[in-house]
């Protein structure tokens, strides 16, 4: 069965739930589509072992969050693997936005707040939740991209600079080399490269976006979160964002959270499925999509939330 990308409404997944039990979702760069091929349980299996071969880059231990006394997050555990995509997907207000920025600390910008369970960041093994004075340290470890385009007002050049320079790069020569890499490295280059003094702001809502990821992996983070970075952008733009983000998982480990459960399955090795604050399943991205383990989670995917 074939799924093209351009379909208005949520896949027909009941339909192919129906023709295929147990599957896999393949991504044809090429023709930007779908295919589903059979594969036993004993194949995923197999799958599993090699992917247990794959280094672990951040393991969420019993993660729990609260705001005053209200608790966010309840007892989430996951392991998020090196040098591929995790989506967080689930409907408004389950927590992906508040699991995200767990890892990079930002909820310590405000007051009332606690965390519980454990963040550990490898190759080092340290805890991120455990450090108390510098937490620039950790940040500086994190890229991050938001919502909605948000570069500085300041030239297409100053917007990737900014970061090198406060990690104390001084260097012209070393500045533009840097600036240069992470631009073609956000598949932006070729199209400001005549305009680098030209004011940020003059880019369109998807060029804008793309600064934004040149300039979160400029510094060379070891993980760049996102947070549902293509919900203000038209459908091209966000193509682009999404091919971008297939590249980009080669040189670097990508978290990003969507509601979207068609993108989860477009670009993500792993997704994560929350609902009210709860890891309700997480998997292979495959597994998901084709043969849920979660009742909850098929109901998600096929649009049938109450």
């Amino acid at each position: 069965m074939i799924i093209n990308k351009t379909e208005d409404k949520i896949w027909e997944y009941k339909e192919l739930q129906k023709s295929i039990h147990s599957g896999t979702v393949e991504y044809r760069e090429s023709k930007k589509e779908y295919s589903v091929s059979e594969k036993s349980d004993e194949e995923y299996e197999i799958i599993s072992k090699k992917e247990d071969k794959i280094n672990v880059k951040l393991d969420v231990i019993n993660l729990s969050f609260y705001y005053g006394k209200n608790q966010i997050l309840k007892n989430i555990s996951v392991k998020i693997y090196e040098k591929k995509i995790t989506a967080v997907m689930g409907p408004s207000g389950c927590g992906k936005t508040t699991f995200l920025r767990c890892f990079n600390r930002m909820h310590d910008l405000y007051s009332d707040i606690k965390y519980e369970g454990e963040i550990i960041i490898y190759p080092d093994g340290k805890n991120i939740l455990a450090e108390k004075k510098n937490l620039n340290l950790i940040r500086r470890r994190f890229g991050m991209v938001f919502q909605k385009p948000n570069p500085f007002p300041k030239s297409i050049y100053e917007n990737v600079a900014y970061g090198l320079r406060i990690n104390g790069i001084k260097s012209k020569e070393e500045l533009d080399e840097k600036v240069e890499k992470a631009l073609k490295m956000a598949a932006l280059w070729e199209e400001v490269k005549d305009k680098l003094k030209k004011n940020a702001y003059e880019l369109s809502g998807g060029q804008q976006q793309r600064l934004c990821i040149a300039r979160a992996i400029a510094t060379e983070p070891d993980v760049l979160l996102l947070d549902e970075p293509t919900s203000a952008l038209d459908p091209v733009s966000t193509a682009k964002i999404e091919e971008l983000l297939v590249e980009l998982k080669k040189n670097i480990t990508i978290i990003i959270v969507t509601h979207n459960p068609r993108q989860a399955a477009r670009i993500s090795d792993f997704t994560m499925f929350m609902y009210f604050g709860e890891l309700i399943e997480y998997d292979r991205t495959q597994k998901i999509f084709v043969n849920p383990s979660n009742k909850l989670t098929e109901k998600y995917i096929v649009g049938a939330f109450d």
